[in-house]
């Protein structure tokens, strides 16, 4: 059984930057890469970005691309988020998963989730 453990997200202002972290505990480690996703109020929830584990390679949604990115620390077994200028619509609960098996923007192939952190962005 793998745990994954998100920081807290927390309250910032439009333009503002925020870090999230994930980090691995349980058995032996080796997704075959982690995502983020979130999901605001009344909303499904919706892939944000992705780094693949062995290559390090990220993909983001469009909605983020050009803000955010993400890295990892493979022997901590921590996956980061680092988002910059924030935007309202970035409001959500924001979920780190670990990936091994389909298409990487559904969640169905994402065997492990974090707890869910609230990330607040104010206008």
């Amino acid at each position: 059984q793998v745990q994954l453990v998100e920081s807290e997200g927390g309250l910032v202002q439009a333009g503002g930057s925020l870090r999230l972290s994930c980090a691995a505990s349980g058995r032996t480690f080796s997704p075959v890469g982690m995502g983020w996703f979130r999901q605001a109020p009344g909303k499904e929830r919706e892939f944000v970005g992705y780094i693949s584990w062995s290559t390090g390679t990220t993909t983001f949604a469009d909605s983020v691309k050009g803000r955010f990115t993400i890295s990892r620390d493979n022997a901590k077994n921590t996956v980061y988020l680092q988002m910059n200028s924030l935007k309202p619509e970035d409001t959500a609960v924001y979920y780190c998963a670990a990936h091994y098996s389909g298409t990487y923007t559904a969640t169905a192939g994402y065997y492990y989730w974090g707890q869910g952190t609230q990330v607040t962005v104010s206008s």
